[in-house]
């Protein structure tokens, strides 16, 4: 598959539950989408009222009106709530420090980086900061003296300890920045401590810790090291993975909110952040993505159906709609700090529950990414490469003694992928396939974008996830592409679920491109695991080609193009090979389409054509003969020099760029003159 995909760097877990990067920007398109642009002024005005029980009406009303309104988010936001709400956290009275905090939670959470960038850099965490020694205070007072307050006092500590620390992971993933500025707090014997505690807390301030430290811990050689090093903490995050959630009958403990699920699921992911484990660890020897994190990430992602949790939130919002309406919320009343209906509390269920699912497949990304980083350049590298320069492409190649082709190959450095990748395929399969709620109609609004959102981000994850294993299979070896039903079903399934999504792009519907880039590659890398035995369906076909037509993106061109050559290579799709291999020589430089793709695609498409011509005793050999496909390889090869030259190697992957080309164009004048000699 050449070196077009790269492993994924495993992306931060984004908080924003609902993306509205398609929404115009500035205050007035604001203003004229929200339906509640009149009650923006009064409530800035008592946000700064001298009456202290305005005060915390004020910061309460943020979260009412946000809710599931990026219109009046960004209205508010224009308006400067994020200056205003920073000023409430060093507020005189207690309760609206507690209810300011909770605002700035969910603005984070429903609004994104944005308003994150925006929070750091209108210095939230000076009070952030002084909250955390005063929370672990408190919880040591609790913790040692249960019964020291009454139980509302500790709930309403414990929710603002799940504000306060979901704010903060929100904020380590905004920038490098703010991460280094976080890094110098020194959480992780804060966040630890609640892991530590977890039986004796609430649920809810623990998971926003484990959410907290698996956010600090991805990627992340300050906090990595810390919790690495202290064997109580690792023994901790054992023992949450490994606990017993089974009554005594066998059954699943109640779990109303569905989060020790999402604990253990964290848990998880902190223990491979930060694998490998230090020698004189208890779990150091232990295979700890095959025996700890595998068994349980498999049972996450196949115990959920995606179609009964899109059914069951129609029907909650179906009835919600057919009620009386909620109470009014207007400036007459004072709105409670948990006004949520029943059918509300169950919504959120169904989303903690897939947004569970959702993490446990990045998880599994991250682990099916057995490629190795590719190394830093060096300088004898440049130095090589330079000298290559003038004599990469030019001359005659040398013709192989045994007359086979020495065709480009996938890069054989990786590692084997393990057979356990493979019992993860059929639920990814089953994850990808849409429902009625997972994209938001072309023409209006998703009926409940919460669900829409997560439902878009499982699927998205999945397809990645399915990339990576078929990537890992393709360029290791694999018993799997002996059993070519399963990849038959495979290719079915992964077009299936396309036909679903559509190809119907544009403002709000950026997800279903993200589904149809990354699933390119799902059909490259079943293409190669199954090579000869995918026919080339003539649907298909056509549309990969409009899709790389359509594309501007040279990475998912050099998807289309190997999924192409696969299905090229099927040996009685003589027909479809003819059509592929055509299209493919009209890529060339002086072809009828040459100039339409960049240099990567254009190598790619070289390297292509000869693989699947490098057998001439192929059934389908006959349309390269018939077709003068060596003449135009031939003619191709100046053309193809000069681009390989004009690649910049300074610039990101430049040089593993230029080498490949390199590589490609020896092959080239290899093939042409090895079919020259063949007189065929």
């Amino acid at each position: 598959m050449g070196k077009a995909q790269k492993k994924r760097a495993m992306r931060r877990h984004n908080p924003m539950r609902v993306p509205d990067s398609h929404l115009p920007k500035g205050l007035a398109s604001a203003s004229s989408t929200s339906s509640k642009s009149q009650e923006i002024l009064p409530i800035l005005q008592k946000m700064e009222s001298t009456d202290a029980a305005e005060r915390k009406w004020a910061c309460v009303a943020v979260s009412n009106i946000i809710h599931n309104d990026p219109s009046t988010r960004r209205l508010l936001q224009g308006k400067n709530v994020v200056g205003a709400l920073i000023a409430r956290l060093t507020d005189a009275e207690e309760e609206v420090v507690m209810e300011a905090m909770g605002s700035l939670r969910n603005l984070c959470i429903d609004g994104g980086y944005d308003i994150c960038a925006e929070m750091y850099n209108k210095n939230i965490l000076t009070p952030l900061k002084a909250f955390v020694p005063k929370i672990s205070e408190v919880l040591a007072q609790y913790l040692t003296s249960p019964n020291s307050a009454p139980e509302n006092a500790r709930q309403a500590v414990y929710e603002f300890s799940d504000n306060v620390i979901t704010t903060l992971w929100c904020l380590s993933e905004t920038s490098n920045k703010a991460l280094a500025a976080i890094n110098a707090i020194n959480l992780v014997p804060f966040l630890m401590s609640f892991l530590a505690a977890h039986q004796k807390l609430s649920i809810t301030p623990v998971v926003a810790a484990a959410h907290c430290l698996y956010v600090l811990t991805d990627d992340n050689p300050p906090a990595t090291s810390e919790v690495r090093s202290d064997a109580g903490y690792l023994s901790t995050l054992l023992s949450i993975i490994q606990s017993d959630h089974s009554a005594p009958n066998g059954k699943a403990k109640e779990d109303p909110d569905c989060r020790s699920v999402t604990l253990r699921v964290l848990c998880s992911g902190i223990l491979r952040n930060i694998s490998p484990l230090p020698p004189p660890a208890a779990i150091s020897s232990v295979d700890i993505d095959k025996t700890v994190v595998l068994p349980l990430l498999l049972s996450v992602i196949s115990s959920v159906s995606l179609s009964d949790a899109s059914n069951t939130v129609q029907q909650v919002v179906a009835r919600q709609e057919s009620e009386i309406k909620m109470e009014d919320l207007s400036l007459k009343h004072t709105p409670k700090s948990d006004h949520k209906s029943d059918d509300e509390k169950h919504l959120e269920r169904i989303e903690t529950t897939l947004r569970t699912v959702q993490l446990a497949l990045e998880i599994l990304t991250g682990m099916c990414a057995t490629l190795p980083d590719p190394g830093p350049d060096g300088e004898d590298d440049e130095v090589e490469a330079e000298a290559d320069d003038d004599e990469s492409i030019d001359g005659d190649a040398e013709v192989p003694e045994d007359g086979d082709m020495a065709v480009d190959t996938a890069d054989s450095s990786s590692k084997p992928a393990s057979s356990s990748l493979h019992s993860l395929i059929p639920s990814l399969l089953t994850l990808i396939q849409p429902v009625t709620l997972s994209f938001p109609p072309l023409a209006s609004q998703s009926m409940h974008p919460p669900t829409t959102s997560v439902l878009s981000a499982i699927h998205n994850s999945a397809v990645e996830c399915l990339n990576n294993i078929f990537l890992s299979l393709s360029t290791g070896s694999s018993t799997l592409s002996m059993d070519q039903q399963s990849g038959l079903k495979a290719w079915t399934d992964v077009w299936t679920a396309l036909s679903v999504v559509g190809t119907e792009f544009g403002p709000g519907q950026e997800r279903r491109k993200e589904m149809w880039d990354n699933a390119v590659g799902v059909l490259w890398g079943i293409g190669n695991v199954w090579k000869g035995v995918l026919p080339a369906n003539e649907e298909q076909v056509r549309v990969l080609m409009q899709y790389l037509e359509a594309n501007s993106d040279p990475r998912t061109q050099v998807k289309c193009i190997g999924t192409l050559e696969c299905l090229a290579q099927h040996p009685e799709s003589v027909q479809g090979n003819q059509v592929i291999s055509s299209y493919l020589i009209s890529l060339l430089p002086g072809g009828s389409a040459g100039g339409k793709i960049g240099t990567e695609p254009l190598i790619q498409a070289v390297s292509a054509l000869i693989d699947i011509y490098s057998d001439e005793n192929m059934p389908y050999d006959v349309n390269f003969r018939s077709g003068g496909y060596l003449q135009k390889l031939d003619a191709s090869i100046d053309g193809f020099k000069k681009a390989v030259k004009a690649i910049d190697r300074k610039k990101e992957g430049g040089l593993d760029l230029r080498r490949r080309g390199d590589e490609v164009g020896q092959n080239l004048l290899a093939f042409v003159n090895y079919r020259r000699a063949l007189r065929l």
